[in-house]
């Protein structure tokens, strides 16, 4: 079997997907237009110019960003500049008209769903492990209704109740992919200080941790817990999402958010950095089973019903 039909066997059942995956099929289309690129020992600046696109359109392309898929004639012209044949062709055509489809997220409006926080839900969809640091709150995907309503009240104070509730709609939407019957693995490195932080009320809490507890017992999540004595541990400055996609040629990605943008890492060095890193703040937590411990005993010393 040639590298191209092997290509071709690897991309097909993403043809069939229940669920749009529109993030995910941009970046396959993407990758595999880069890898025949460089199969010819084309450059970027070499292969744009041939087709009268710029280098930076060919590297959006390429690396499968935007809000909207590229157009069928651009990467039809590109097709025919690498002389790929008729069949793989049809497939790569038919991702992207797939790429095309919104997926649920992007029902949403731009105030709540700007382009950087539409890339990280696509990504997070698409994605066949997520590993996740958090200092502040419990993780997005971990979270319940009344306590996302909390943190979302407490970020943006001035929101009308009517923006609160769709927020706290669109997390709940957020976690339904862990219930998936191909959930990703999710990994979560959580500071116990967030275990301390009251936030919305002692109710809130108790059902937010009682929640943590339940959600440890499935086999594709593992939780784990700084503690607080330990002083030294290597945690990174800000919240940090690590996302794999599951051997199809497609770069790790680091995403960091700030207060109104995000940052997305693909660089192999840095995303590098940040997965040692999250590997040594592993090895400083408390491993799962001493977690849900911790969880437990934090639900009887500090949110007990008596």
């Amino acid at each position: 079997m040639s590298v191209e039909s092997r290509r071709v066997s690897r991309l097909e059942p993403y043809l069939n997907r229940t669920e749009p995956a529109p993030t995910l099929l941009k970046m396959l289309v993407g990758v595999q237009l880069a890898g025949m690129r460089e199969g010819l020992g084309l450059s970027q600046e070499q292969a744009a110019r041939a087709l009268g696109f710029s280098p930076a359109k060919l590297s959006r392309i390429e690396a499968g960003k935007g809000r909207k898929p590229p157009t069928e004639d651009d990467v039809r012209s590109l097709l025919q500049l690498y002389k790929v044949d008729d069949h793989e062709a049809e497939v790569l055509v038919k991702l992207l008209q797939r790429a095309g489809e919104p997926g649920w997220w992007q029902r949403y409006d731009k105030r709540l769903m700007p382009e950087w926080f539409d890339r990280l839900v696509g990504l997070q969809e698409a994605a066949a492990a997520i590993r996740t640091f958090e200092i502040q709150y419990v993780p997005g995907l971990l979270q319940t209704a009344a306590y996302t309503r909390a943190v979302v009240e407490r970020g943006l104070p001035s929101a009308s109740a009517t923006e609160v509730e769709r927020r706290v709609e669109l997390r709940m939407r957020r976690r339904q992919l862990l219930a998936r019957p191909d959930a990703p693995q999710l990994w979560a490195i959580v500071d116990e200080s967030v275990l301390m932080r009251v936030l919305g009320s002692r109710e809130v809490m108790r059902e937010q941790l009682e929640h943590l507890v339940e959600m440890a017992q499935y086999p594709h999540v593992t939780l784990q817990f700084v503690p607080l004595d330990v002083t030294n541990a290597s945690a990174p400055a800000i919240p940090v999402t690590y996302l794999r996609f599951g051997g199809l040629d497609l770069p790790d990605i680091v995403y960091l958010e700030h207060i109104r943008s995000a940052n997305f890492l693909e660089d192999r060095d840095e995303t590098e950095e940040y997965r040692m890193a999250l590997d040594r703040l592993a090895d400083e937590a408390l491993n799962p089973r001493e977690s849900v411990a911790l969880l437990q005993r934090t639900l009887e010393e500090r949110y007990s019903r008596n």
